[in-house]
């Protein structure tokens, strides 16, 4: 549950998911904040970053949309996001809220063909310095599911994780992108992959289902940790502005 008393950070959530999905509850469980959603995919949005509104950090959840897709609410997102990044808001994409974040600042992002990634992963850290991944050994466990992958970032962005088929975390500024889902409970990795029903074989998706076992799903402890170095610099935002 959310904390709601008056030394938690504001988190904007910048809910991109169609539909009815677990996106905002996962969300809602994991970060220990005032968690103030907005379903982005359906034209809703918070205030624009230079009109003062009170926020200390901004998460942007996975969708089943493309970066790239002509949607003008996908073009809306991707200026808000730009906006908070030069105003230095701390930002977490997650999935496509990691690739819209390369998008925005400069960035590539296109299809992986038969690459895609679906199921647990082992991510290797590829910066050994970077506070969100502090107390994440050098590889750990994650659920992926993406078809889509960040080709290029801008100089000014650092790499920071990676699987052997695409990139999974990077920086820029004071804005953060991970590829993997550390959101995600049991329930959602099977909910996602029996979703995948009609593009993939049952024969796949089956194969997947069955990994998704207790046992493997606590190997992902370490891939949550980033939500709880994230919000430290939510909270050192919102001490600075106090």
């Amino acid at each position: 549950m959310n904390k709601t008393n008056a030394t938690a950070p504001t988190i904007v959530l910048l809910d991109a998911s169609v539909g009815e999905t677990p996106a905002e509850r996962n969300f809602r469980r994991e970060l220990d904040a005032d968690v103030r959603a907005y379903k982005v995919s359906e034209g809703e949005f918070p205030p624009r970053v230079d009109t003062g509104f009170g926020f200390d950090a901004v998460v942007v959840s996975g969708s089943q949309t493309s970066v790239y897709d002509d949607e003008p609410w996908i073009e809306r997102t991707e200026a808000w996001v730009r906006e908070a990044v030069d105003a230095g808001v701390p930002l977490l994409g997650v999935c496509w809220g990691h690739q819209l974040l390369a998008q925005a600042v400069g960035g590539e992002v296109d299809p992986m063909g038969g690459r895609g990634e679906l199921g647990y992963e082992t991510v290797r850290r590829t910066d050994e310095d970077d506070p969100l991944f502090d107390g994440i050994g050098p590889s750990f466990v994650a659920f992926e599911t993406h078809t889509d992958e960040v080709t290029a970032l801008p100089s000014a962005a650092t790499p920071l994780a990676e699987t052997d088929r695409a990139l999974q975390g990077f920086r820029v500024e004071n804005a953060w992108g991970v590829q993997f889902h550390p959101e995600y409970d049991r329930d959602t990795a099977r909910w996602v992959t029996e979703h995948k029903r009609g593009w993939l074989t049952d024969e796949t998706v089956d194969g997947v289902l069955a990994t998704i076992t207790p046992e493997r799903h606590a190997e992902t402890a370490q891939a949550t940790r980033v939500f709880d170095t994230f919000l430290a610099f939510a909270r050192r935002r919102r001490s600075r502005v106090e």
